[in-house]
């Protein structure tokens, strides 16, 4: 036995159990066996186990995040013991949820930045959608830098340079002004390629808003909103397809709900975004003198080349000339100072108003 046991590197007493076994049991004696123990006392309960794969069925048929890290916040929520986030893992590992991932780019090889305060920058992009009929529509999303805190989400036919400055005002009118937009170089965005300026542009220079741009082709500057995307479009490939934009637009406003309050994120220390908007005093922009009464008004040239706007309960009539009878444009109104423009961001006119004149005639600036 001894001369056998060195021959194969093992020790006597194995040769003795695999002797004993065959003398019992024949070849089957002789097959491997697992090692794992009979009864686990600190083992995880199977309810438990039930409970952990309920929810990543839940969330992930919602189209949310269902890792183990938000597995773990939502246990935590219903009170009660809850399993380290590694065995929660292991749980899911072990039900088949866990799918392998190719290796992916280190984190360490990222530059990463975060305003330091809600409302210090913004970040507003647009991304593709499709109804059920595969009708092509666009969704405009703005979201906080500092805390993913998602500031607007709206769905349109065909985005235009007017609608990106309705959706940022109306935003700036429910969180208040940022410091500072960020959004990359598309055309609703920016005409600075084309020698001129969009709505957008002259809004937030109005407001006294500092207005950056990403490097052209470098999409990872405008990160929090392209990753917003992703998320967002992970729900809505969970929903039944919207049948027009109406349904699509109650799909997102119950995205945005969840995503703001209910749905703990990874990079804010599994704090929901809305807790961290609220954590903070907010940012404003730089200070300046001038308007402090801003709206946006969409209004049609009559066929005398004139527009039509209140100030102060008195009806004013701005002359726009006759060239342009008929036409659609937007009135960017900050106190006095108003600036007429095409729906595409082409400048007709500015002036100042003069409360004392019911006509604004086209030689006064």
């Amino acid at each position: 036995m001894a001369e056998l046991a060195a021959a194969h590197g093992v020790h006597r007493s194995w040769i003795y159990k695999l002797l004993a076994r065959y003398r019992a049991e024949g070849d089957a004696g002789l097959v491997p066996r697992s090692k794992r123990p009979h009864r686990s006392p600190r083992r995880v309960p199977t309810s438990v186990e039930d409970e952990i794969v309920l929810v990543r069925k839940r969330l992930a048929e919602e189209g949310l995040d269902a890792g183990a890290l938000t597995i773990s916040w939502h246990l935590a929520q219903r009170g009660g013991p809850v399993p380290s986030v590694s065995t929660i893992w292991r749980v899911l590992a072990r039900r088949g949820f866990v799918v392998p991932q190719p290796a992916k780019r280190p984190k360490s090889s990222f530059v990463r930045f975060e305003a330091a305060l809600p409302n210090e920058c913004w970040q507003s992009d647009m991304t593709h959608w499709a109804l059920a009929d595969g009708t092509g529509v666009e969704i405009v999303n703005v979201v906080d830098d500092h805390s993913r805190f998602c500031l607007a989400s709206v769905a349109f036919p065909v985005t235009r340079a007017t609608d990106v400055a309705e959706v940022l005002l109306g935003a700036i009118e429910r969180h208040g002004a940022p410091a500072a937009v960020l959004t990359d170089n598309g055309c609703i965005y920016t005409a600075k390629h084309r020698g001129g300026r969009v709505v957008t542009e002259t809004l937030l220079e109005s407001l006294g808003v500092a207005y950056k741009h990403s490097r052209p082709y470098h999409p990872q500057t405008c990160g929090k909103v392209e990753r917003f995307h992703l998320t967002l479009k992970r729900f809505l490939c969970r929903q039944d397809a919207a049948v027009d934009l109406p349904a699509l637009q109650a799909q997102l406003d119950r995205f945005v709900a969840t995503y703001n309050t209910a749905r703990p994120h990874r990079s804010l220390g599994r704090r929901t975004p809305a807790a961290v908007f609220d954590a903070k005093v907010k940012a404003t922009p730089a200070p300046r003198a001038g308007a402090t009464h801003f709206r946006v008004r969409r209004d049609r040239v009559d066929k005398t080349g004139r527009v039509t706007l209140r100030y102060q309960s008195k009806l004013l009539h701005i002359a726009i000339g006759r060239a342009h009878a008929r036409r659609r444009v937007v009135l960017l109104v900050a106190d006095l100072d108003v600036r007429v423009l095409t729906e595409d961001g082409t400048l007709l006119r500015h002036l100042t108003l003069d409360p004392s004149r019911i006509y604004q005639a086209l030689g006064r600036a």
